[in-house]
């Protein structure tokens, strides 16, 4: 593993610790020799991720539809910024680019960001790892949701193992090293 994508939110949140968990994040990713993906804002957590990493010497690279940069969004300091035409091509571009997917607490965009890339491992376009970030239990209805949809039988539980979890990254990733994606037959009726 050499590049781990961060999906996060644009919005610092309401507590502290969000920030405290991305700088965290950033501290951990450049002590284990990892770059950073991620949306290539200066705003909110993505911000705060991507400064702790420049700040320590890490390497980062963000990607940004031009629509974003055009509003002065984009972070100016990266070590590599990639402007694409649209959100679909940041998620491809990101998903390419990255060796492992994390989610730290974030918005909509967030949510279907690592929802849709979980989805592409289990229908088997990547064998990569994907992982909440999950700082003060933000992830825990999302969690639940995805048991009650096991429990209904719309989701195998082998889709839902494949999403680590855990509110330490240096935990998380060493879950990342362990991660062995799971060959599971498509449902008949």
């Amino acid at each position: 593993m050499k590049r781990v994508c961060v999906f996060c939110g644009s919005s610092p949140g309401n507590s502290p610790d969000y920030a405290d968990a991305a700088r965290l994040l950033a501290e951990t990713l450049v002590r284990q020799d990892l770059s950073l993906v991620f949306g290539g804002s200066s705003k909110g957590i993505m911000g705060v991720v991507a400064d702790r990493m420049l700040a320590l010497g890490g390497d980062v690279v963000g990607v940004i539809p031009q629509s974003l940069k055009d509003k002065e969004v984009a972070h100016e300091r990266l070590t590599d910024l990639r402007v694409v035409d649209s959100m679909h091509d940041r998620k491809s571009l990101m998903a390419v680019l990255s060796d492992g997917f994390i989610a730290m607490p974030g918005g909509t965009g967030t949510l279907e960001e690592i929802i849709e890339t979980l989805t592409w491992g289990q229908l088997q376009f990547h064998e990569k790892p994907c992982g909440l970030l999950n700082t003060n239990g933000y992830f825990n209805q999302l969690l639940a949701f995805l048991d009650h949809a096991v429990d209904e039988g719309f989701v195998r539980q082998a889709h839902r193992d494949m999403l680590c979890v855990d509110s330490d990254p240096g935990l998380l990733l060493e879950k990342f090293r362990r991660y062995d994606a799971p060959v599971v037959e498509k449902w008949t009726d």
